[in-house]
């Protein structure tokens, strides 16, 4: 069977008021790579893991270490809390643009029940200047009506003040789990094509893996290579922009270089690395960012 064709959204095709234009420009060509791309440094990790995410390299537990880092390597965006954007944000306010994440929660509970509850607004987005905001959903969780009300209102505010929503689209829950886990395309897939049915802007996704044990057909069926996964989800995403994690820590810089290429030619518009940069020492990190950059610009968008 062959794949419907699938162009990737960009700025000048997708159908968006001033606002949300005016913010994304600034992401998308304003900083980072600057061709169209997105280069997101996340620091959600100390609520979501807690403190032991740090523990390998004790310089990142200070959040201006990861402002720093923003800046000189050249991200699109940071990505982070409003009392880390409160705190930290000084200096760097207009210097390196701001994803203000509103919900999320620590991992001490079981992900079985999982839920993400809001603790800020898209007002507080706008007082801190934020070019976007960033809401988890947990697809598939027992919880997801509670989230989804949530979200509602979310998309609501972002559309009044003009504001990008990014929706970091995670399956989690007793569901997924019986259902080939969390990294199956199927999971994965479902939670592409949910960032477009509720109207995100950008949709944070993991690379699916090859686990066919337990998944509905006709998943269960395909054969495809992890190219042809890839690509299945970006295109299930429809016209919303299409980020990937970059994962946990990956000491082979050559590993993460390919990383990024595979996700670029597979029709993505950027990645979101968190760990794989800041746990690295500081000019480490910088140099494999602007490496990142150089493959970044092969793929305008």
């Amino acid at each position: 069977m062959q794949a419907p064709t699938h162009e990737t959204p960009t700025l000048a095709t997708l159908d968006l008021p001033p606002g949300k234009r005016t913010r994304l420009q600034r992401m998308l060509y304003g900083h980072g790579p600057g061709n169209g791309t997105l280069l997101v440094l996340p620091l959600d990790q100390g609520l979501e893991h807690g403190p032991t995410d740090f523990f390998p390299h004790p310089p990142a537990l200070d959040p201006t270490y990861q402002f720093r880092l923003a800046e000189a390597g050249g991200f699109s965006a940071i990505a982070l809390g409003i009392g880390l954007a409160q705190k930290y944000i000084g200096q760097y306010a207009g210097r390196v643009p701001l994803i203000l994440k509103l919900n999320g929660k620590t991992n001490i509970p079981d992900d079985g029940d999982a839920t993400s509850p809001q603790f800020a607004s898209v007002e507080d987005a706008v007082r801190l200047g934020a070019d976007a905001v960033g809401y988890t959903l947990y697809v598939g969780s027992p919880r997801q009506h509670d989230e989804l009300r949530q979200l509602r209102q979310v998309r609501e505010d972002c559309d009044r003040f003009g504001m990008p929503l990014v929706l970091w689209s995670y399956p989690r829950g007793a569901a997924i789990d019986a259902r080939g886990g969390k990294g199956s395309l199927y999971a994965q897939d479902y939670a592409a094509r949910v960032a477009l049915e509720v109207g995100a802007d950008i949709v944070k996704l993991h690379e699916p893996d090859d686990r066919c044990d337990g998944v509905p057909g006709p998943y269960a069926s395909l054969d495809e290579d992890a190219a042809g996964r890839t690509s299945r989800v970006v295109r299930s995403a429809g016209r919303t922009i299409v980020l990937f994690s970059g994962g946990e820590k990956n000491d082979d810089d050559d590993a993460v270089l390919r990383k990024v290429e595979f996700y670029m030619q597979q029709g993505a518009t950027g990645v979101m690395f968190g760990r794989n940069m800041w746990l690295r020492p500081f000019e480490q990190a910088v140099a494999l960012t602007r490496q990142v950059h150089e493959i970044m610009k092969r793929y305008p968008r």
